[in-house]
């Protein structure tokens, strides 16, 4: 009489299976992960003669398909998990009755076979298929052709960046008896076109958007009829909690997301003592460490790097904590690609750098400045390099590793915050000059380091009323000297400077009009004999510093350094153009 058995994680042999369960007209099955003693074929044999069965499972080893096939009575099935390959699936889109079918992180390559199901297949999961060798439009062209599909899951909570999501929820007409779509993980997924999705098929129940940008208008709240997984509201969460029990990216996500929540609630708060907060902040630096940060997910490391801020801005005497947050926020992954404020975290991280001098966390700091400097917008860069302090501080640092005579990882990055923070920034540019930045840096030339030193004498360059700064006779023959340079990153930076100050014409020169002249002259005579450079040199944030140089009609020399470094830029790196 028994209908439905669930012998999930037990320890049972193939024996006791056999005499236990396969005497009943069983019509549910649950093997999840039972012990190695009973495998796949001693469930499939025991099986194969109950018609109505309906199995589901995540055993140790590969299914065979000669029991299988055995099962015309199956509805559903469970591959999660198995190491299950194409040439099984052909077998199982065989099978008359199946009408469930869950693949998740499976070795399918192919899903042309589900075609074999398309007027019977009414429920797919296919989470985390990670071997997937179809493009999105032939995954699509598969998809849409079940027809009566009602329940369809391409969820992924390894952050994988297929748009897949993005394509399925924008084609008209595709799955119309769908009541059922979970896309968690997936990326460039929008409040509207979800809305749109679901307006147009009236009847669906449910949409899992947990770890996607999508889920925060009132439609989408859970709240109704439609259910929802995601991380906008208590409803959500204990959505995805109950939904997602079997995947530990997700639940982790929907339960720091569940934190975050109870920690807002209107409830009697408890001060953190620092002692607390300095082993969190030791937590928080193991769990995000560069090898563990790239499989967290982006809306839980952006969270966390707020955090860490919120940490700095509240204990910032606190010596070892602050060392941790700037030991977490030392990660490519989230210094280049998480969102968080990155111009209160550069402030944050000046001001430790102006009150330490600890070697080893100043060259941390200044390299986490000058990456942070670059991912500014301008008008940010500006109202940083605003702040004297923070030009000072890093020209203090310059000037500390000229006098000792060390070439290190600290001065480059140095060197290169100053070079972002100066970028389309006349007020830095200014604070520089008024600092004795020029003098510093002619001497900071005569090291290996002219790349960084250059580029950011080039931003000084295009401040047209600090050109008298750098009139000065010692300097051009310098620089005169470097337009020479075999190495055309340095000659293309000492180009830029003579170009920028021979632009603005005879009556703005200050020195010789032969000198000038002589100048203009080596500028394109070698400007022509530079060769194509295999990688790009620089990055602009945009081209407003070449629009004037261009309308030079009577120096050409200092048009062909504007077009060639437009040109170059652009044909290194094509987003470029669009800005």
């Amino acid at each position: 009489r028994l209908r439905r058995a669930c012998v999930r994680t037990a320890r049972i042999s193939a024996e006791a299976f056999q005499k236990a369960l396969c005497p009943h007209r069983l019509l549910e099955l649950d093997a999840t992960r039972v012990n190695a003693d009973l495998t796949i074929p001693d469930i499939l044999q025991g099986l194969a003669t109950n018609k109505y069965c309906q199995v589901k499972w995540e055993p140790f080893t590969s299914p065979s398909c000669v029991f299988l096939l055995a099962l015309q009575g199956l509805r559903s099935l469970s591959l999660a998990n198995v190491d299950f390959y194409d040439c099984g699936l052909v077998d199982v889109c065989s099978l008359p009755r199946l009408e469930s079918l869950d693949l998740s992180n499976t070795s399918i390559t192919n899903l042309t076979p589900l075609l074999g199901l398309k007027e019977r297949l009414r429920s797919l999961t296919l989470h985390q298929l990670k071997r997937l060798e179809m493009s999105t439009a032939q995954l699509l062209g598969v998809i849409g052709q079940l027809n009566v599909l009602q329940h369809l899951d391409i969820s992924d909570d390894k952050q994988f960046t297929s748009d897949i999501a993005r394509q399925l929820l924008g084609q008209r007409g595709i799955l119309p008896a769908l009541v059922s779509l979970d896309v968690s993980g997936r990326k460039q997924v929008t409040d509207a076109a979800v809305k749109a999705f679901v307006e147009e098929r009236p009847g669906m129940t449910f949409m899992g958007l947990l770890a996607t940008n999508a889920g925060f208008s009132d439609f989408l709240s859970g709240g109704g009829n439609l259910k929802v997984t995601g991380e906008a509201n208590e409803t959500q969460i204990c959505e995805a909690l109950r939904r997602y029990s079997e995947r530990e990216g997700f639940v982790r996500e929907a339960l720091f997301h569940l934190f975050s929540l109870t920690h807002v609630m209107e409830k009697p708060r408890i001060l953190v003592p620092p002692c607390l907060s300095l082993a969190a902040s030791a937590c928080v630096f193991n769990l995000t460490k560069q090898e563990l940060a790239a499989g967290l997910p982006v809306r839980l490391l952006s969270t966390v790097t707020q955090l860490l801020l919120e940490a700095m801005r509240t204990f910032p005497n606190h010596q070892q904590l602050q060392k941790n947050c700037l030991l977490s926020l030392c990660s490519d992954r989230i210094l280049q690609e998480v969102p968080f404020n990155r111009f209160e975290a550069a402030k944050l991280v000046m001001q430790w750098l102006c009150n330490h001098e600890d070697q080893n966390m100043q060259r941390m700091a200044v390299a986490i400045i000058s990456i942070l400097a670059a991912k500014l917008s301008t008008e940010q860069t500006a109202q940083l390099g605003a702040e004297l302090f923070i030009v000072k501080q890093l020209l203090h640092i310059v000037r500390q590793k000229a006098t000792q005579g060390v070439v290190d990882a600290t001065l480059k990055f140095t060197l290169s915050a100053l070079w972002n923070l100066t970028d389309e920034s006349p007020t830095t540019c200014r604070h520089f000059i008024e600092n004795q930045g020029l003098d510093l840096f002619v001497k900071v030339l005569e090291s290996s380091i002219q790349q960084k030193v250059l580029g950011l004498l080039n931003n000084i360059a295009e401040v047209g009323e600090l050109h008298g700064e750098l009139m000065v006779q010692g300097f051009l023959d310098h620089i005169s000297n470097l337009l020479h340079s075999p190495e055309v990153e340095v000659s293309y930076f000492a180009a830029g400077i003579l170009a920028h100050l021979t632009s603005r014409g005879e009556e703005a020169w200050t020195l010789k009009p032969s000198l000038r002249s002589s100048l203009l002259e080596q500028l394109h005579a070698v400007i022509m004999k530079w060769p194509t450079p295999e990688c790009e040199m620089v990055a602009y944030r945009s081209f407003n510093p070449f629009f004037p140089l261009l309308e030079c009609f009577h120096t050409p020399g200092v048009q062909l350094w504007a077009a060639w470094a437009m040109q170059h830029v652009c044909s290194k790196n094509g987003e470029t153009c669009l800005i």
